[in-house]
């Protein structure tokens, strides 16, 4: 807040969940000028989520994504942001760490390039600034978590001219790309001796297309800087190698200190300086202007919506339907987080998750109100032999097994999969072929690991989005939704 005082500061990072109404009036009372107001909103913001921006890809809808960007705006900027860091434009056409495949629009870069120019003018034209993410948006398809340690990728300037960044120059050149996060992923074809983030040279490739909009990093409290750089030196050559912004996340003493000292030390010239100042200026002048949309209306409402229920995705083998029999005797096993605790008869007995957007609770009630003849039993993502014991046997008294799975897409997991206990109990029922289906949330490569099963649902990572897909397999709703990257399905 002093340095806001000073107007010293270009820009801020507001929590949405931390005091919000409190910490945007210090703000605006703080502030005399334009300062630039930061959030991410990849599911949507406040009221409004979708299954992350794969949801966006599933139902493949300019449309759709327009309305996406224009309430997330609206909602954003009533909130007191004037800067959301969407779209996403990161690549994916293989299993990922750190949500990628979730957070991902997909391989195609048509396809991506064409939703995120719909979402980013609904953003305009809601009155917020866009951020394309995670620039270059490469890397990330193996095992290491840019969270947790240092990844790398190994593109050439070129391939990343030809393919990832297609949606970047795409949005550059019909004026809707504001700003780009840079990520903390380490490119030796380009870059031997710095990530994206610290990198002058990745940096400048898209400097020599002719974009001038910020630069700002991913958080520099990973491990893919903090740990090989420093946790302070990082900051001073975020700037110094070419970002306008350095996202510090917190200590915000210290981190001002820490990039004042690389100053001195001429490791940030006054040239750089100068041009970072310059480019966030003119973000702030940016945000002046005034809003095509100031408010929601019930149609805009009623077409986002249709963006969870229409990314419904369904594979089926000959002979078998989408929908299944309401009034069949169906047995749910319903996968939880390992943290809930669950009784001996499989109830949820303490949802630790109930604010996070997979809730075992609903999704057993839900399944209680659409099937009313069925069983729902929870259990763990490692089991415990007791409850493999429970399910094999109580299984058996129904006409079919349906697994209710998910693949929580997050930082400092690692690589996302099922855990082998789950594969395993899976897969001994299938012995006798009792698993008629799998309703699967999140990441959906984690299914190539298992058999063969003849009906597979896919939803996106919101709690709309699985009473949609619980929907859809009661008939409510056709599946519209087709992955937007390729599965390997046995």
């Amino acid at each position: 807040l002093n340095m806001i005082r000073k107007h010293a500061l270009g820009a801020i990072w507001v929590d949405s969940r931390y005091r919000l109404e409190e910490v945007m009036s210090r703000i605006r009372e703080a502030a005399d000028y334009p300062i630039l107001i930061f959030t991410d909103a990849e599911s949507g913001f406040d009221d409004y989520n979708i299954g992350k921006h794969n949801a966006l890809a599933c139902a493949d809808s300019e449309e759709l994504a327009y309305i996406f960007g224009k309430i997330t705006a609206i909602s954003a900027r009533k909130a007191g942001y004037n800067v959301v860091c969407n779209p996403v434009l990161d690549m994916c056409k293989t299993n990922s760490v750190c949500g990628k495949t979730v957070r991902s629009m997909g391989s195609d870069k048509y396809r991506v390039a064409k939703l995120a120019a719909a979402e980013a003018r609904g953003m305009h034209d809601g009155g917020v600034l866009t951020v394309g993410k995670h620039y270059p948006s490469a890397g990330g398809d193996g095992e290491i978590d840019p969270h947790m340690a240092e990844s790398t990728s190994y593109e050439t300037e070129e391939q990343l001219l030809e393919y990832n960044l297609y949606p970047y120059l795409e949005l550059y050149k019909n004026g809707l790309l504001d700003g780009i996060m840079t990520q903390h992923c380490r490119f030796p074809n380009i870059d031997p001796e710095y990530p994206a983030s610290l990198s002058q040279k990745v940096i400048n490739i898209i400097r020599d297309q002719g974009f001038d909009g910020f630069a700002i990093t991913d958080t520099l409290v990973m491990m893919g800087t903090a740990a090989k750089f420093g946790a302070q030196a990082c900051k001073g050559l975020a700037i110094g190698n070419g970002n306008d912004l350095a996202l510090t996340w917190y200590a915000n003493k210290e981190s001002y200190e820490a990039i004042l000292a690389s100053y001195n030390k001429g490791l940030i010239s006054d040239a750089r300086l100068d041009e970072a100042v310059r480019r966030v200026l003119e973000a702030q002048h940016k945000t002046l202007s005034p809003p095509k949309f100031t408010d929601i209306t019930e149609t805009d409402i009623l077409h986002f919506n249709r963006i969870n229920r229409d990314g419904v995705v369904s594979f089926t083998d000959e002979g078998y339907f989408t929908a299944i029999d309401t009034r069949g005797k169906h047995f749910f096993a319903v996968l939880t987080q390992n943290e809930v605790e669950i009784s001996d008869d499989g109830k949820v007995n303490v949802d630790t998750f109930s604010t996070g957007w997979y809730q075992p609770q609903a999704i057993i009630h839900r399944l209680k109100t659409l099937f009313p003849n069925s069983e729902a039993f929870a259990i763990n993502q490692f089991p415990s032999p007791l409850q493999n014991v429970q399910l094999l046997e109580r299984s058996i008294n129904y006409d079919d097994v349906i697994f209710v799975t998910y693949a929580d897409s997050a930082a400092y997991i690692g690589r996302e999969c099922l855990t082998s206990r789950i594969v395993s109990v899976i897969q001994a029922l299938q012995v006798t072929n009792r698993v008629s289906t799998v309703v699967h949330f999140g990441n959906p490569f984690v299914l190539e690991e298992l058999e063969h099963i003849p009906r597979i649902l896919i939803g996106g990572c919101s709690l709309d989005s699985i009473c949609c897909t619980l929907d859809v397999l009661a008939g409510k709703y056709p599946a519209k939704g087709h992955l937007p990257y390729e599965l390997t399905l046995n």
